[in-house]
């Protein structure tokens, strides 16, 4: 997860004030993407298989720190 603006190859979403933008490719992917702040962050839950490691800079499980 990122600080980022819309591009062409992205999708733009607004769910309660917030605007999330997700690259079209990754989205298809993923499928659904649930995000949920944990009081120290956020955590990230989709279909997508991102083995078993942990990442500590976003909170998730997987490779999203490589």
């Amino acid at each position: 997860m990122a600080l980022d603006e819309p591009k062409e190859n992205d999708n733009s979403y607004d769910v309660k004030g917030f605007k999330f933008v997700v690259d079209k490719e990754f989205m298809a992917q993923a499928k659904l993407i649930k995000i949920d702040f944990t009081g120290m962050g956020f955590s990230l839950d989709s279909k997508l298989d991102m083995g078993d490691s942990a990442c500590g800079s976003c909170g998730t499980k997987g490779s999203c720190c490589s």
